[in-house]
């Protein structure tokens, strides 16, 4: 991926989004061309790598030993040149697109095996339920009607060999311009560009914050 300085995230930024997961887009090179599957990933800190599954139909899993990367999307926003202080100045501005992006390389391993798929669906379902009043748990469900849907995912580990971030987020322009921006997506109706408002109002260089803290 193509990262100007300015747009780098920091390893301490990395290693947060990479803890956070969340939803990817898995892509894994093969003979016949490429494999790309949108899931939920977690990291596992002592494996050094993004765990998760995928339905026993989908062929994905069957790509296992191929070079996959995993794709993490965060706010993203259209950003006009009209939110520039600088046009009325020099007229000198274009378009431009505000996001952050983290990209996981790695080799992909698929796990068809029940107890690891088990214990999988657990962790994940912990991590997304652990801020919820009543959390749900794999355990809540009967266990004929578990081990049947366990029979229908594959496993899939994707072992880390190298991480990329990038926060474009209006770094590259001078305060004036930034604060712009933040006052003219704070007053579009869309709740992702609200987002990117907050990500350039802290982001007046690399260090700042990122869709992933």
């Amino acid at each position: 991926m193509y990262i100007p300085p300015k747009f780098a995230l920091s390893d301490a930024q990395i290693s947060v989004a990479l803890h956070r997961g969340g939803f990817a887009h898995l892509v894994t090179h093969t003979g016949d061309g490429l494999l790309v599957t949108p899931l939920p990933l977690l990291y596992d800190s002592h494996r050094h790598s993004l765990i998760g599954h995928v339905a026993r139909a989908n062929p994905h899993w069957k790509a296992a030993g191929g070079a996959t990367v995993a794709i993490f999307a965060g706010p993203q926003a259209y950003i006009s040149p009209s939110f520039y202080a600088t046009k009325a100045e020099t007229g000198k501005v274009v378009p431009t697109w505000n996001y952050d992006v983290l990209t996981v390389h790695g080799e992909l391993v698929a796990h068809d095996d029940s107890g690891w798929v088990r214990g999988l669906v657990t962790r994940l379902t912990a991590h997304h339920e652990q801020n919820r009043a009543d959390p749900w748990q794999v355990s809540d469900a009967p266990e004929p009607f578990l081990a049947g849907q366990l029979k229908g995912i594959v496993g899939v580990e994707l072992r880390i060999t190298s991480v990329e971030g990038k926060t474009k987020m209006s770094q590259n322009q001078p305060e004036r311009n930034r604060d712009g921006v933040v006052t003219g997506l704070r007053a579009s109706p869309d709740p992702g560009d609200h987002a990117v408002a907050e990500r350039v109002d802290g982001a007046g260089f690399p260090q700042g914050r990122t869709g992933y803290q």
